[in-house]
This record gives structure tokens, sequence and C-alpha cells, in this order.
């Protein structure tokens, strides 16, 4: 017996120096920092101003296109060619599908496949209330006008298309996302053709006005317009990734860049399930919405297999270095250790949708009355796909979770899959990485998957190189405000955007 105790403390101890050299030895990538103190901001009064009168035009997209408001984006074309006339005389531009925008900065080789920069006209609303300001003449798609936006307006320090400027900040719907980057991105051409070195490759700028409601009209149609025109991109850049100021990635002592190589897929299905309906005071054994919850429960219970892509591997490689004892060691020895690892992954919300394809409850419709069943139960199920997984797979999924039941499935929304994932090793990724350090030098810089969706997934027909990356540094609470109350960009982070893009568009082949 002690000599079998002898021979499994000696293999536990060869285990245990075998998972340290694993991981003291593990090639996790270094960071190292740029220039020391990084690119100062200048304020540029004008910059500034010209953002904040953007901001105060209401180019809200809301409901299915078409039934909003066409006014607020006509009037922000005029103020664009008022605010940069050197850009629009400088430049091919057009407009495609009438509201979206094309701009092509010519480059001195034109050899050279081009580059692509993306944003977007619209916003969001500036509450959950749909509520929008009647002075301007933003209305309902039944074309009644909504409540004054100050019934929303409590809940923010300024009015939300106000544009105000104060404590160092830039206020309004819009400022993150995304017209801090269109107009940086104008900013930066302008700053291009007044300093007369132009580039060797041409430069577009593609600007949609419904991302917000899916793209269908602008991105869409503004990739087949390339298409049609036999352009390919070397890289096209889009909004996606932030750098979250330290802190804010748990378990690492840095700001972090996080670059989108790829996005999820989308999928929401109705699900009606079939039952006896009648009065409540001689119910079935099991009503409709008792189906349901079963139902609902194996989806929640019995979700999609969670998995470490070779993306998300590569994103652990970047930042694993910088993190605790316990991750670097799982990470370093993940042929014993991947089950801990992804066990552990799962049960924090947003390391969960890194390695699975999520399933979320959103949507539940039944009786309208307190003592009525309803012989019919519908529910709507969120599935955001998994680079590696498939719409089929997920229909097949939910296939097997109603097995037994007398349902009806039905897809409602955009259905897509994943993106293709964009490599890391081209000039283009290269390129974000020394931008990044030009302006926040500490920060660590990694692919990552970006969970929400954005027009970049409509260009994959002109170019396989797609990054999805602001480089703005923010803290939680300023993420937050995206698409909520209170959204802000600092002057210091749209200083350092503009001349960000200034360095890309002028180092990208230096």
């Amino acid at each position: 017996m002690k000599k079998l105790l002898f021979i499994i403390l000696g293999i536990l101890i060869i285990l245990v120096a075998v998972l340290l050299i694993k991981m003291y030895t593990y090639p996790f990538k270094k960071n190292t920092a740029g220039n020391s103190e990084g690119w100062k901001p200048v304020k540029n009064d004008s910059a500034v101003m010209r953002l904040s009168g953007g901001i105060k035009i209401p180019t809200v997209s809301v409901g299915s296109l078409g039934e909003f408001n066409y006014a607020p984006f006509d009037q922000f074309k005029e103020y664009l060619k008022a605010s940069y006339p050197l850009v629009y005389q400088n430049t091919e531009n057009n407009e495609v599908n009438t509201h979206a925008l094309v701009f092509r900065l010519k480059g001195s080789d034109s050899s050279l496949e081009p580059i692509l920069f993306l944003s977007h006209i619209d916003v969001v609303t500036p509450g959950d209330a749909d509520v929008k300001n009647n002075d301007l003449n933003v209305f309902r798609p039944d074309d009644k006008p909504l409540p004054p936006v100050s019934k929303v307006a409590e809940d923010w320090d300024f009015e939300p298309f106000s544009g105000a400027v104060a404590n160092g900040r830039i206020y309004g719907r819009g400022a993150i996302d995304m017209k801090g980057m269109l107009f940086s991105l104008m900013e930066s051409m302008n700053t291009i053709i007044k300093s007369k070195k132009l580039p060797k490759r041409d430069i577009y700028l593609a600007f949609g006005f419904d991302e917000e409601v899916g793209g269908q009209k602008g991105a869409v149609q503004i990739a087949d317009y390339f298409r049609k025109k036999g352009l390919h991109f070397d890289a096209v850049y889009d909004e996606g990734g932030l750098i979250m100021e330290k802190g804010n990635v748990a378990g690492i002592d840095s700001d972090v860049a996080v670059v989108g190589c790829a996005e999820k897929g989308f999928l929401s299905a109705k699900i009606k399930v079939k039952g006896l309906g009648g009065h409540s005071s001689m119910p079935p054994m099991e009503s409709a919405i008792g189906k349901a919850a079963v139902i609902m429960q194996r989806l929640e219970d019995h979700q999609m297999k969670p998995t470490i892509t070779p993306l998300i591997k590569e994103f652990f490689d970047n930042i694993g270095g910088a993190m605790p004892f316990s991750n670097r060691l799982a990470i370093a020895n993940q042929w014993l250790l991947k089950p801990l690892l992804l066990s552990k992954l799962t049960k924090n919300n947003t390391t969960n949708a890194l390695v699975r394809t999520t399933t979320a409850l959103t949507m539940m419709k039944g009786s309208d009355g307190a003592n009525v069943l309803s012989p019919e139960v519908e529910f709507v199920v969120n599935f955001r796909l998994l680079p590696g997984n498939t719409v089929k797979e997920v229909r097949a999924h939910i296939a097997k979770a109603t097995e037994g039941f007398d349902v009806e499935v039905e897809d409602i929304d955009n259905t897509r899959e994943a993106s293709a994932v964009s490599p890391t090793n081209t000039k283009a990724y290269k390129l974000i990485e020394a931008g990044v350090k030009e302006i926040n030098p500490g920060a660590i810089v990694s692919p990552y998957l970006t969970m929400a969706a954005t027009d970049a997934y409509k260009y994959q027909i002109v170019s396989k190189n797609i990054y999805r990356f602001m480089p703005i540094k923010i803290n939680s609470s300023e993420q937050q405000s995206i698409h909520s109350t209170n959204e802000y960009i600092s002057i210091e982070n749209y200083m350092k955007m503009i001349h960000y893009f200034e360095y890309m568009m002028t180092n990208y082949d230096k």
C-alpha cells in the first residue's frame, strides 16, 4: 500500500511539474509598450463643433425601413457638404440608394487594392419610450408626432439632440454610436487633403443610413455597388471593439483594446405551443403555457455546447500573460484543464458569450385574461451564433427541445450565419496594433469576437480582411450609455480617434 501511495504521489508531482513548466513556457504574447507617452491630443474647437452640429440632427432609424422620417437624413447630407467642402471637392463622392454616402480619395498607385472605412449616419431613439424631438420633425411610422424629448431628457445631463459641449465632453445620441467615428473619418480625410500628402492606395469611406434596423437598404446596397464595380478591398474597418479601460476586464491590470475579427450570427425563433383552452375553473392537467414552460426550461438547461474557437484561443494567448496565475495555468494546459476552463468561462455572462452560441428567452404571449386558458402560447428565443455553429444546427437544437409537443416554429428578424473570421497576420491588422500604440501605448491589443451585429458583415463579398474596432478608451458606465441615456464622447477620445484614423490612412503602405 505504501509503495502504491509513493507511486501516486510521484505521478502527482510529475503532473504538477508538467503543468507549471507548460505554463511558464507557454507563448503568451508579450505586451510591448510603444512610445512611452503616446500622442498627446490637442483640442480642435472647429472639429468639436462640427461633430456637435451633426449630433443636433436627429437621424433616427426605427421600425422597418421606409417608415421613418427621411428629412433629417437629407439635412445631414447638406450639413456634411457645408462642413467638409475640401473632401467633397477632392474626392469622387456618390449617393447609394439616396441616403448612403460613398467617398473615394484616389491614391498614387492604382494597382494596389483600396482600403475602406465604414460608419453609419443613423442613431437609435434617445430613450426606451421611442421619444424624439417634435421640433426637429421626427415622427412615428404612423406619422403621429411623438411626445417631446423632454419627457425622456430627465435622465440625460443635456437634451439628447443638443450636441452640448461641456465638462470636456460632447453629449448627445450618436456621440459614440456612431457619429463620433463618422466625423473623425471626415476630419482625417480633410487633414490628408489639406496636407497634400496623398496615400499610395485609394481610400474609401462608406456611410450607411439604416444600420440600427438591419442595414438592408444602406450597407447591403453599398457592398453590392462595390461588387458590381469589381472592387476588392485590402481591408475594411468598422465599429465593434473598443479600448476597455484598466480594471474593466476582470483580472487584467491594463487597458485592453479588443479588435473584432468576427461577429456572431443571429437567429430569433417564434415558437407557438398548442394546448387546450377554456376557463381556468376546469383546467387540463397540462396547459399550453405549462408546455411552453417545459420547452423554455429545456432550452435554458441544455444549451449548445461551449467550445474555445481558434479566435478565442488567440484572444487568451494575447491577454493570458496579464491574467492571474490560475487563469494562465488553465489556458496553458488545455490538454488537461479545458473542461475546468470552460466551466469557469460559462459561469460569467460575458465570457460565456465568447465560447458558445447563447440562448436568450426574450418575449412571451398567452392569455389576456386572468381566468382564461389560452389554446396557444408563443414565445421568442434569440440565439447568437458562435463561428463554427450554423443556423441548421440551431434549428436542430430547437427541434430537440420541442420534441413531444405540438408546436410551430418560425424564424423572425434577420437570420444569418456567423461571419467569417478575419486573419491577424495581415498588414491591415498589424496597423491597428500600431495605431493603438500611437494613442495608447500601454494597451494590450487582441483579436476578439464581436457579440452584436454590425454593417461590416455585409462587406464579406468585397474583402476577406474585415476588422471591427473603434479607437476610444471607455469605462463600463460609458459603454452602457451606448443605446441608453446620457451618451457622450470625451473630447480627448474624439481628438485621439481623429489622429488614429489619420495615422491609419497615411501609414498603410509605409
